[in-house]
């Protein structure tokens, strides 16, 4: 049975993922900002631990789970909270900046820095759940695209500094998927939002166990998914 870190699982990708390795039998550990999420992510996963940190505040996090016991093995860290905050360049403020890089880019990397002994003992795997904006940037959302071509960076480094030790890193680039998320993204666009035009949660969760069950002679380094209406 494996063990299994994820970030996000309240909703969106992060709960069809965290459904999908719950159904099966794997041990979950979820990561919660605060113990009120907690007790609602251990509710909606019966079994499941949680960890409470707060990912938009990344300077506290190893104080965070130095107070929480943590893991001695960890097959698999999934990163796959996110925010978003659409606006032009000339009109987003530092605040904007600060809180999209904290959360979808600085928070990933020390959660990685801290949680890396567990994996290298396992010879696990991290998935970074990016975005197509981590592959192009378009009007408004530069803050957004800045964190998640970031967290590209992020990912292919980690790759060539942990493949002596066994890790497998992964980036799955996620088109408009139907999600809280999204809903947000079309009310700051101004636009009405339509489940049904976008990329359903459980195909990404589809594709991100895919890249966790390949054989360890075979790797998935990047994948795109796009909507296939």
């Amino acid at each position: 049975m494996a063990t299994h870190l994820i970030t996000g699982a309240g909703s969106g990708i992060g709960a069809a993922v965290a459904r999908r390795l719950h159904e099966r039998g794997d041990d979950l550990i979820l990561f919660a900002r605060d113990a009120g999420r907690a007790r609602e992510l251990a509710s909606a996963f019966p079994g499941a631990r949680t960890l409470v940190g707060d990912l938009a505040n990344p300077d506290r996090l190893s104080w965070a789970l130095a107070q929480q016991t943590l893991p001695d093995r960890l097959d698999s860290l999934l990163h796959i909270a996110g925010v978003v905050d659409l606006g032009a360049v000339g009109d987003l403020t530092p605040k904007s900046w600060h809180h999209q890089l904290s959360v979808n880019l600085i928070a990933p990397a020390e959660l990685t820095r801290l949680l890396l002994p567990q994996l290298r003992a396992s010879h696990g795997q991290v998935i970074f759940v990016n975005s197509g904006a981590g592959l192009s940037a378009h009007a408004e959302w530069g803050a957004y695209a800045a964190s998640k071509h970031g967290l590209k960076a992020l990912a292919d480094a980690l790759r060539e500094e942990e493949r002596a030790n066994g890790l497998r890193v992964t980036s799955v680039y996620p088109g408009r998927t139907a999600s809280p998320m999204q809903a947000k993204v079309h009310q700051q666009e101004g636009k009405e939002y339509d489940a049904s035009r976008w990329i359903d949660p459980g195909s990404v969760a589809t594709t991100v166990l895919a890249a966790l069950d390949l054989p360890r002679d075979a790797r998935i380094d990047d994948v795109t998914v796009r909507p296939g209406r």
